[in-house]
């Protein structure tokens, strides 16, 4: 049996930016995909601290260092510049395997490293 569990999750950053006029995705400081072990195209569930609002898109790599969590496409209606968000993402592995699971989980300052 294979079941779903937490990854890697960005805990509480800020939106920078909010462009409905893009494709699509959020955009993510590289250095912040690496940290939380995430991978540009990968699928993630963004958590509205703010407003509440839950949805899915997929991660584009940022500007290294800038600090920028950039909400893109349609879904630039469900968050705004300065709402508090939570970047999940998910893997599907063996029921046993998942006892053991350990997720990366980043909690950065100020949308950088600390």
């Amino acid at each position: 049996m294979f079941i779903e569990v937490l990854k890697s999750k960005i805990h509480r950053v800020t939106v920078t930016e909010a462009d409905l006029d893009y494709i699509g995705s959020i955009t993510i400081d590289e250095a912040l995909l690496e940290a939380a072990n995430m991978i540009e195209n990968e699928r993630v569930d963004i958590y509205n601290i703010t407003s509440g609002h839950r949805f899915s898109t997929y991660a584009i790599k940022g500007e290294r260092g800038s600090g920028v969590i950039g909400i893109n496409g349609a879904a630039a209606h469900r968050a705004k510049v300065g709402d508090l968000i939570i970047i999940a993402s998910y893997a599907s592995m063996d029921f046993e395997e998942a006892k053991q699971w350990r997720p990366t989980v980043i909690f950065p300052k100020d949308n950088h490293l600390a």
